[in-house]
């Protein structure tokens, strides 16, 4: 699940407070063993104990501690919120270069999750046995914690997208609910024309937004091995068929200049003035608790197509939980980071309000048939999971990706308050995404 603050801070920042290089985010004298642990070494370190500090601001993991301590009364584990998203991050980061103060396992959000990597700052989980656990998650957070053989983290949650939207905006106009983004684009025009002060959706520009549609169209503007990286956002069939559509959004304005989590953004979608938000799977909770009066106006859809016929989805949000390289105790923040994410701590965070990453979960009746009251009694499950089953393999972020959505809106961004279009923004974006991955030692585009 996702909350208020951890969406605004998605992509705000720069990780490394000084430059990122391929040196300057870890260390090779950090590294650990590469020598595998079984599970009985894991089972005498648990019976054996210790204490372990997580950072992590994630609310539904302090059921998990709890749990955790008294099946394993011999362990300590020091829950700590070192605060969200980029803050984490950059204290985080601070401890690597420092060397002191590191935790031993931290909560990174999925497109964060290759800075690190690529800093040598994790633990490669794959020594614990954590690479037979491909089956065990749902394609986009698998994909996003592992690189060729090594994994990286253990997916925490995930964001397969859904259209949620405004039945009783949508049948007071006579709007069908749309199943294709040319439909949606049809069903802007006629909800605005019926009331100017309605519009489908809101976006002021937003890199996960706007990546996430990237790679539901089939996108693969980002791709890395190791240091060699290409970025391109002008020619890339998901940027192309993004743009075309949303530039048309943005020309005839009909995407309400409103910025997500802003009070102007709940009280749309309050009074239906902003109609459809299409994200993850995490919304439904920010729903009951930011939007409490539209209770019963709302549904849950499957994501537009960008072809009409297909069933392909898209990732929005998710984090995973790292072990770390400095760490003083990897084999007891293993065996947390297994308990919270792949055994019985998954259930406890689900009954917390957690959008599961694992498969099992995602495919359980009684996952499935949650009726959601304020979705009129719909059993929105059934649309997440199906989501999260079709979501394309092959995507990949940038390995300084939260620097590249830092300046997002320096480039993109100027295509939603002036007359740059978004083809030329994607363009800039991209420049800047070259230039800063070149200084700092890639090799990009080459």
């Amino acid at each position: 699940m996702r909350t208020m603050t951890r969406r605004a801070m998605r992509g705000v920042g720069l990780l490394c407070a000084a430059a990122l290089s391929l040196t300057a985010c870890g260390s090779s004298e950090e590294s650990g063993s590469d020598k595998a642990v079984s599970t009985g070494e894991l089972r005498t370190a648990l019976k054996k104990g210790g204490s372990i500090t997580v950072w992590a601001w994630e609310p539904t993991l302090e059921k998990v501690v709890d749990d955790f301590e008294k099946k394993y009364p011999e362990v300590e584990v020091k829950l700590v919120n070192a605060g969200t998203g980029n803050d984490q991050y950059t204290a985080l980061q601070n401890a690597v270069q420092a060397g002191s103060g590191v935790p031993d396992v931290a909560q990174i959000e999925y497109y964060a999750l290759g800075q690190f990597a690529l800093g040598e700052s994790l633990e490669d989980l794959s020594r614990y046995g954590a690479d037979q656990f491909k089956n065990a998650y749902s394609t986009g957070p698998w994909s996003a914690v592992t690189a060729e053989d090594a994994v990286y983290a253990l997916p925490m949650d995930s964001g397969p997208m859904a259209l949620f939207y405004n039945k009783k905006v949508l049948d007071k106009h006579r709007i069908a609910v749309p199943t294709t983004w040319d439909e949606y684009l049809e069903a802007a025009r006629a909800l605005h024309a019926a009331d100017p002060k309605a519009y489908i959706a809101n976006d002021t520009g937003d890199a996960g937004f706007t990546t996430s549609m990237i790679w539901q169209a089939g996108g693969t503007p980002f791709k890395n091995t190791g240091t060699d990286v290409t970025v391109d956002l002008t020619g890339d069939k998901g940027v192309t068929a993004f743009t075309e559509v949303w530039q048309k959004l943005l020309d005839e304005k009909l995407l309400a200049p409103v910025t997500n989590w802003s009070d102007e953004w709940y009280k749309g979608l309050a009074d239906g003035t902003i109609a459809t938000l299409a994200t993850g799977a995490w919304m439904p909770a920010n729903f009951v608790s930011g939007v409490e009066s539209a209770a019963g106006d709302w549904r849950a859809a499957a994501l537009p197509q960008w072809e009409k016929g297909a069933e392909v989805s898209s990732e929005n949000g998710g984090s995973s939980l790292a072990v770390m390289k400095a760490g003083k105790n990897k084999d007891l923040a293993y065996a947390f980071n297994e308990y919270a994410n792949h055994s019985e701590g998954v259930q406890a965070r689900i009954e917390a309000g957690a959008f599961p990453a694992t498969t099992a979960d995602l495919a359980s009746p009684t996952f499935l048939d949650t009726a959601f009251p304020y979705f009129g009694g719909q059993k929105a499950n059934e649309i997440f999971a199906r989501s999260a089953n079709q979501v394309p393999e092959g995507w990949s972020y940038l390995p300084y990706q939260v620097y590249a959505n830092s300046v997002f809106n320096d480039s993109v961004g100027k295509a939603y308050v002036s007359g740059t279009t978004l083809a030329d923004g994607l363009k800039a974006w991209q420049k800047a995404a070259v230039d800063y991955g070149t200084d700092q030692g890639f090799d990009v585009n080459k």
